[in-house]
């Protein structure tokens, strides 16, 4: 979002609506990519195939989509980011749902899905760690002085490097836990009431669908948040640090704390922190609010929280509850369909990016926001609101 509105330029209500039309769309996208995954039978397997296919498309589409095109401006230039931006998310679903699909099927083993399905969480919070503390300076340094630059060549640095590690991936993991061949196949129809019928994924769905709202509207707000509200821009990556250390912590310890106090006293304990995390990101505001120590014990209780509500606790154990749900959703409908559970996550992660994106590009302009000037009390209070206590009412 930032680099849509400060630097192309882009009205922020625009952006947030884009956001939410391209996540509406996903909602008939992604459970079809399911249905196509669970249908798919190859001597490669049915995630392999589609995992590797999704992420070299993604990653081209991805270098487009940073790439401001020579002479586009005005309505052109809002109708080619709309369209790049809907294609990105549409590809990346491609890829997207396989990968995640995958884990029920490498093992059927409960404490050893506690053990796979952290290893790709501790990668996703390591690149987090990576984009929060030193993404803006590489842009910065990348684009030597040319900020859409900069974007565009991290574009082609980050694409490059997901293609290394799907190659990886499809070269190396192996489905363990099969398809039967003449298993029947999946109509959309069906799919719609695979999801409908599993009870446990319904409820499945209202959490996920709050801890990603939470995750979301705060990622989405934090860089316009310090570098407006508490006016130094460089405490967001203290703040991204010691959150992506944080986020790591919590999921390398997921798998000793569920063994030792069960993975729902873990839950319930992650459900809480977000609360005391925000609160203390508003005293810090108010008391000290260019205050490293203070943000960095903010980020890290935050995303600790964060660790539980993006890629640790919360998160860690809400993949490893969707693979139970898999093998919930075979005993009770008599069919397997990994692609089309696990789709239902990819959409809610979208959905939620989507609320978030609309309500934080919309509200920038409710509340005043002007990009590049010194913003007025009733704006500061405004991403205040949005950047503390709507994630608080989310987290509750």
């Amino acid at each position: 979002m930032v680099y849509f509105t400060d630097a192309v330029g882009l009205n922020p209500a625009f952006v947030g609506t884009l956001f939410l039309v391209a996540r509406l769309w996903d909602a008939v996208n992604d459970p079809a990519m399911g249905m196509i995954v669970d249908n798919t039978r190859s001597k490669f397997g049915k995630f392999r195939p589609w995992i590797f296919i999704g992420t070299v498309i993604n990653a081209v589409v991805l270098v487009f989509l940073f790439k401001r095109p020579a002479g586009l401006e005005g309505n052109s230039l809002y109708a080619y980011y709309s369209v790049m931006y809907i294609l990105w998310g549409m590809t990346y679903t491609i890829m997207d749902i396989p990968y995640w699909s995958m884990i029920p099927a490498l093992t059927s083993s409960k404490e050893e899905r506690e053990q796979v399905a952290v290893i790709p969480r501790i990668f996703a919070s390591t690149a987090w760690l990576i984009m929060g503390t030193f993404g803006l300076s590489i842009v910065k340094k990348l684009g030597n002085g040319n900020v859409v630059k900069g974007y565009s060549s991290f574009a082609v640095v980050i694409a490059v490097a997901f293609i290394i590690s799907a190659i990886i991936t499809c070269l190396n993991v192996k489905e363990r836990v099969e398809t039967p061949k003449n298993a029947e196949k999946v109509s959309f129809k069906q799919t719609l009431n695979i999801i409908r019928k599993n009870d446990q994924l319904v409820v499945f769905i209202g959490i996920v669908l709050g801890m990603n709202l939470i995750m979301q509207i705060s990622g989405s707000m934090a860089i316009y948040y310090f570098t407006y509200v508490v006016g130094k821009e460089s405490l967001f990556s203290v703040y991204m640090a010691f959150a992506g250390i944080s986020e790591i912590a919590g999921l390398v310890l997921l798998p000793i704390l569920t063994k030792k106090i069960g993975r729902e006293d873990v839950f319930k304990f992650g459900s809480i922190l977000p609360i005391a995390g925000f609160l203390l990101l508003f005293v810090a505001g108010i008391v000290a609010p260019q205050n490293a120590l203070f943000i960095g014990m903010a980020g890290a209780i935050l995303i600790s929280t964060t660790s539980i509500l993006g890629s640790g606790f919360l998160l860690g154990s809400t993949t490893i509850m969707l693979a139970d749900v898999v093998d919930y959703g075979e005993f009770k409908l008599g069919t397997r369909n990994e692609s089309i559970v696990f789709s239902v996550q990819t959409l809610l992660v979208k959905g939620a990016s989507a609320v978030a994106g609309w309500l934080v590009g919309v509200g920038l302009s409710l509340v005043g926001y002007v990009a590049g000037e010194v913003q007025s009390a009733t704006t500061i209070l405004g991403m205040r609101v949005i950047m503390i206590w709507i994630p608080i009412v989310c987290a509750i």
